[in-house]
């Protein structure tokens, strides 16, 4: 494995860029390509380390040998950063800390040069790198050179449908953030060149056709090993392409969210948890209703980023550390009254989401880089239903994994899109699926609400309610048309305790400005 994992680093960073000079050397490993991918055996471990640039940020846990170099290894992991950058500029969550450019993202004022934005973008093209390379090397062609037939070919090819999966959510990712960005597939050998820029356009048009391919190639729902993607996992994210597809190429696709939500309800594979709370616990690995989680392990998969990061960081003040199942907090998020006040029901019906710790914490933050300023949020935790701490004995690194697609996200989409005006739908379906989220949320009925009520603005609070710190509500602002409107503010929005509007370009985050100067085919999103 460690000899895999150090071929993976060195052909994923010849991918990504090299001088010419450096590709006329004799590469200094006793293992090669050809000698890795010559045996089928060693293919799903490749595969996993594809999976595991999501969860762990290099060749050795927690640091050491980084994936990408130019930032602390704990920090820029890729689920930390992808959290970071969907949650710290919203209503949902602040940081304490100062980290670098940290308060930046709250405050909404970042540049091009930032490090976390750079580090983002560097773990996307990361992935698309790495998957390019996989896919590459377990084309039918390679296969059938190696002489690789029968279960082993069969499994070859479902290892490469997971990678053009995972190619795809990459994509989806740089779409959603950063709109125009360099385009490379396994079909751009690696070595020195300048990649285009796509546009956005071109971008969601891929990962449509990307995903709609793999339909038919991946496993059927809940059939594949728990951490895979399958055929759900597929229909989920095109869901959520289209959710979005009047931002991202300015026509609505509301009957194509209709479409692949059903499908993703019609399998029956999935189903809503009947605790909200038991989804974001060390053992969340057994709910029926996660479709596509970023699994960690305390003794396997060890970083400081990730849900080791969510977790720690979330605790802080008179906060009582072991019923979190770690061994300290690190005093950092907290979440905004804005967030608070979704909760706020005037009948005084109590919405058991509503997951806060209020204890020596104030409402209203007046000092961001103060923890007990601002509701401490307790959803997630390493200790398992039955209230044992997770697998480290050191209460270092956790075992709860990140519920990155779930039904829940699913049935609200389904009924947005309805809402909308999607056609191929029931608004009786829609307004049902929401109440059964407020049925777990509020120990029956008493929370349901009636059609009349279930209209966009309502859907918009009803995800905050639900989704709150599972990094959807950038994305979601962003739809709604209040993310940078003075339409709708929260507290230190702009960098002022009031809130403020700000500029409309910070719907896309910036090219980097070292990839501007490495790569002239490359222009800069409008405003940086």
């Amino acid at each position: 494995m460690h000899k895999i994992a150090t071929l993976f680093a060195l052909t994923t960073a010849l991918t990504v860029s090299s001088c010419v000079n450096d590709l006329d050397r004799e590469p200094k490993f006793d293992v090669t390509s050809a000698s890795v991918y010559a045996d089928p055996a060693n293919y799903k471990a490749v595969l996993a380390k594809l999976y595991a640039v999501m969860s762990v940020s290099g060749q050795q846990g927690p640091s050491g040998k980084p994936d990408i170099s130019g930032i602390d290894e704990g920090t820029s992991n890729y689920m930390r950063l992808l959290w970071k950058l969907q949650e710290l500029p919203t209503d949902e969550a602040v940081i304490g800390w100062n980290d670098q450019t940290i308060q930046d993202f709250h405050a909404m004022r970042w540049t091009s040069s930032d490090g976390f934005v750079a580090a983002m973008y560097n773990r996307i093209f990361y992935l698309v790198a790495a998957s390019n390379e996989f896919i590459r090397e377990t084309g039918d062609d390679r296969l059938a050179t190696r002489n690789i037939t029968g279960d082993a070919a069969t499994n070859a090819r479902t290892y490469r449908a997971e990678a053009r999966f995972l190619r795809a959510l990459a994509y989806y990712h740089a779409i959603d953030m950063f709109g125009n960005v360099p385009f490379v597939t396994e079909a751009d050998a690696p070595g020195s060149f300048l990649p285009r820029q796509a546009t956005r356009q071109e971008l969601f048009n891929y990962v449509e056709s990307e995903l709609k391919a793999l339909e038919t190639e991946l496993s059927a729902p809940r059939q594949a090993e728990y951490g895979r993607a399958d055929q759900a996992a597929v229909w989920t994210l095109l869901a959520k392409l289209y959710l979005n597809a009047q931002v991202y190429t300015g026509t609505a696709r509301w009957n194509d969210v209709i479409t692949y939500t059903s499908k993703v309800i019609g399998a029956n594979a999935y189903t809503l948890e009947s605790t909200y709370g038991n989804l974001f616990l060390a053992d969340n690995n057994s709910s029926r209703e996660t479709i596509l989680p970023v699994t960690f392990d305390g003794l396997n998969t060890k970083t400081y980023g990730g849900m080791t990061f969510l977790i720690h960081a979330s605790i802080g003040g008179s906060m009582p550390v072991r019923e979190f199942g770690v061994n300290s907090g690190w005093a950092g998020l907290r979440t905004t009254s804005a967030l608070v006040g979704q909760f706020t029901d005037p009948s005084g019906r109590t919405d058991k989401r509503a997951m806060f710790y209020s204890q020596g914490q104030t409402l209203e933050i007046a000092d961001i880089t103060r923890f007990t300023d601002g509701y401490a949020v307790t959803k997630y935790k390493n200790v398992t239903r039955a209230g044992q701490a997770g697998k480290d004995p050191a209460g270092d690194f956790v075992d709860t994994d990140f519920p990155l697609f779930r039904l829940a996200d699913v049935y609200l989409m389904y009924a947005e899109a309805v809402v909308r005006g999607g056609t191929g739908g029931s608004a009786a379906n829609a307004l049902n699926y929401v109440n059964l989220l407020r049925q777990r949320a509020y120990g029956g009925t008493t929370g349901n609400i009636t059609a009349a009520q279930l209209t966009a603005d309502f859907i918009l609070a009803e995800r905050a309610r639900e989704l709150y710190w599972e990094g959807t509500r950038r994305t979601d602002l962003i739809r709604y048309n209040r993310f940078t409107e003075g339409t709708y503010l929260w507290p230190w929005k702009g960098g002022t305790a009031a809130g403020r509007a700000v500029e409309a370009f910070r719907a896309l985050y910036p090219i980097p400005a070292t990839d501007l100067v490495a790569n002239p085919n490359l222009k800069q999103n409008t405003g940086y």
